[in-house]
């Protein structure tokens, strides 16, 4: 049996105690099941036994979950989780390094940050890029993280004018047959965008820009024919195109703009048979300058940990 060790960790102070102990000691339970280290608590200190690397290991882990509290920030499951696989992996400071990333600070004062080192590449991405193709699973921020940098644009005078589009799929594009006016046929086809809106504006403030149409939430069928000049475009739901709708979305794009293109590829809703614009897309449009196509993993869901593993459970039945 390899030599143990015993380790004594003095903590800041009971508050950062109590955020990265857990609920019911949640965090250190999480933490002892993945690295296989004995985590004892006792008030600020947190005692760690068991074999030499894995103690390293923990201790790591407390390093980058301290620091990261010390930033001003909440910890959850999330951050937890992380942690343990940056640690594993041999990466250090990463949630350190995403502390100070502040992308933008909402209405009513909550700073917006990325949460993975691939949302952190991913507003990158879009900052150097006219368009951006954005694929991959539920709950990796792709659509969140694209309007907050729309607003950023917006609120710096890079655009002037948000436009946010979706395939109305469900509805096969053909929305007659629904109940009400136009805006109650599609609103619940684009309720994510709103949301989205909602959450970083305030809905006063969104409701404000609706109206003088700064900005402007529409189906992809109500693109046809437009050329956006000076304005922020996000297409949603990218993976339920065709490729030819993909094509006329593209080509909407006039000086001044940029587009960015969201899509969960395992998750296409059209006809069987019928080729995905986002997939004919990713294959076709490699390699060219000033188009950008990023993707997400499994590791970039900030979503409940279970969704991961969901995820993770569908994919290998497919």
């Amino acid at each position: 049996m390899a030599d143990r060790i015993e380790v004594r960790i003095e903590l800041d102070d009971i508050n950062t105690a109590v955020e990265i102990f857990g609920r019911h000691d949640e965090h250190l339970e999480l933490i002892e099941r993945a690295l296989g280290a004995r985590i004892t608590a006792r008030s600020e200190e947190v005692v760690i036994s068991g074999e030499p690397e894995r103690v390293r290991q923990v201790e790591e882990v407390l390093a980058q979950l301290q620091g990261f509290y010390r930033a001003g920030n909440r910890l959850t499951s999330h951050e937890v989780n992380y942690a343990i696989k940056a640690v594993q992996s041999g990466v250090k400071n990463v949630l350190e390094n995403l502390a100070g990333d502040v992308v933008l600070v909402t209405t009513r004062g909550k700073q917006i940050k990325p949460k993975t080192v691939g949302q952190q590449k991913y507003i990158e991405v879009i900052k150097k890029h006219d368009i951006v193709l954005a694929i991959g699973p539920a709950g990796t921020g792709k659509t969140y993280l694209a309007v907050v940098m729309a607003i950023e644009a917006l609120r710096s005078k890079e655009v002037g004018r948000l436009v946010l589009t979706r395939p109305a799929v469900e509805a096969g594009e053909k929305l007659g047959f629904l109940p009400g006016d136009l805006q109650e046929k599609i609103d619940p086809y684009l309720r994510p965008l709103y949301d989205s809106l909602y959450d970083v504006l305030g809905i006063e403030n969104t409701q404000k820009y609706l109206e003088k149409r700064v900005i402007e939430i529409a189906p992809l069928a109500y693109m046809r024919g437009r050329t956006l000049e000076n304005s922020f475009i996000i297409l949603d739901e990218a993976q339920n195109t065709t490729p030819e709708q993909m094509k006329m979305f593209l080509t909407r794009l006039g000086f001044g703009s940029k587009a960015v293109v969201n899509g969960d590829i395992t998750q296409v809703d059209l006809p069987k048979g019928q080729v995905s614009g986002l997939v004919n897309a990713q294959e076709i449009l490699k390699g060219i300058k000033g188009l950008a196509i990023h993707t997400f993993t499994g590791e970039d869901i900030v979503r409940h940990p279970l969704v991961e593993e969901i995820i993770k459970a569908y994919n290998k039945e497919q």
